[in-house]
């Protein structure tokens, strides 16, 4: 039986966003791979969160990789291209700059897993792998579930996705670079069917907006959430979703029964003109209404997150001291705070390049910069230097222990849930963890440890 090594690989300098285990998610991806990956292989993921890399034996090597973990997995396809094991990469980066990743690995999968997976293992069976394999993009699989079996047992939650897509155009989001600008939705049964196998109990949906888009958008939801009720699917969930969501009180409810305990809601900012410099059009339209929406959500025992970004092109110092005074003074259960980060393939990129506004560009080595939390640009308004200082003032004040403590206290109170005050608490944490060890690091030019 051959054997196929799936690798996930991590940044060695630094984990981004990512640095508690509580808050990272296994590689969903792979375990798709997997699933679509014959019997006749035997299938094992290595993953770096939480092993060490070493050289283990096989037939073929698949990797996958994000922008900033793009310069490990070429590390690591390297120990085996050495030995004359097939390598083959997909993901998001490797799809967006295949022409560089062809010159690490043996074959490049452009595109979803399930158009391109099944094609390039033939092919290897056959002798006679291609250098790129491309999905059509109006022919596109439909979306495939995962091994889960195969995911490390120290994942405190599962993931799933039960859509992919995303039509809303954001000029800072590779969503639609890689999965498209049509929202597109799996069979319930499916998702129902992998939901009942998943071992654990705490899991993210993973869809980027679990409410969906068009005519049929509340319809499916309440399917989807009714379906979990049903058939007695006991899990507790969080997920993301558009401002939109919080106005539909019925699907709200329905959610909590199935287990929603937390949603993230990608807010960006608080200010207008920061919103429509990123084409978050959505957003505009709820932007007096931010305090309603969250409690909406707290009605019906849903914490919210709140993800915002700094370095939006109206920003300055004094419009990032505002937002970090908002967050502060908002009824927010958690926080993300992130720095705009140009990712290839984005419109902001490709304008950024073309404006000569880059500042790392020693590829691809500088990807690993490419983390959400390091200025890899030359800000509109600001020095680079003063958008750093903003962004860590912000995570001083937002996840000082007081500030965490009364936001918990205010979960509870808000939500009249312990269980989604606790989800929100751990997703502070989380983030609390990543800026301390980004500013310990800064400080003093130490190497990211694990």
């Amino acid at each position: 039986m051959r054997r196929l090594l799936l690798v996930n690989p991590v940044n060695p300098r630094r984990r981004g966003l990512a640095v508690n285990p509580a808050g990272m998610l296994p590689p969903l991806g792979l375990g798709i791979v997997a699933a679509l990956t014959g019997r006749d292989w035997e299938v094992e993921i290595l993953d770096e969160h939480f092993e060490r890399f070493e050289v283990r034996p096989a037939d073929l090597v698949g990797l996958t990789a994000f922008t900033n973990t793009a310069p490990r997995a070429y590390a690591i396809a390297a120990e085996y291209r050495r030995r004359g094991v097939p390598t083959v990469l997909g993901g998001i980066h490797a799809s967006v700059r295949p022409d560089e990743a062809l010159q690490h690995v043996d074959a490049v999968a452009i595109g979803e897993a399930e158009s391109t997976w099944p094609r390039m293992l033939e092919d290897l069976e056959r002798g006679r792998l291609q250098r790129v394999y491309r999905e059509d993009p109006e022919r596109r699989t439909p979306i495939s579930g995962a091994r889960h079996d195969l995911f490390h047992e120290r994942y405190l939650l599962g993931a799933l996705q039960t859509a992919r897509g995303c039509p809303m155009d954001c000029d800072f989001c590779s969503v639609t670079a890689f999965n498209g600008h049509r929202y597109r939705r799996r069979e319930l049964d499916a998702v129902f069917e992998e939901l009942a196998g998943v071992q654990r109990r705490y899991l993210y949906l993973v869809d980027d907006n679990i409410y969906g888009y068009g005519s049929g958008a509340r319809e499916r939801a309440l399917a989807l959430f009714e379906g979990i009720v049903q058939r007695g699917i006991r899990k507790s969930w969080l997920c993301q979703a558009s401002v939109n969501f919080a106005d539909h009180d019925d699907v709200l409810a329905l959610a909590a029964r199935a287990g929603c305990r937390l949603v993230l809601l990608g807010l960006e900012a608080e200010d207008a003109a920061a919103l429509e410099g990123a084409n978050k059009r959505l957003n505009l339209k709820y932007l007096d209404r931010y305090e309603e929406v969250f409690r909406r959500f707290h009605a019906h025992g849903i914490a919210v997150l709140g993800g915002f970004i700094y370095g939006m092109e109206s920003d300055t110092p004094e419009a990032l001291a505002r937002r970090t005074r908002f967050i502060e003074q908002s009824s927010l259960d958690a926080i993300q705070m992130s720095i705009m980060t140009p990712l290839p393939g984005t419109r902001l990129y490709e304008r950024f390049e073309k404006e000569g506004r880059l500042l790392h560009t020693r590829y691809p080595e500088d990807w690993a910069r490419y983390d959400m939390t390091e200025v890899v640009f030359r800000p509109a308004r600001m020095r680079p230097e003063e958008l750093d200082r903003a962004y860590a003032e912000g995570a001083r004040t937002t996840y000082a222990p007081t500030a965490l403590g009364r936001r918990y206290l205010g979960s509870v109170r808000a939500t009249r849930d312990f269980t989604s005050a606790w989800w929100a608490y751990s997703a502070n944490l989380n983030y609390l963890y990543a800026g301390t060890a980004r500013l310990l690091q800064q400080a003093f030019s130490l190497p990211w440890w694990r």
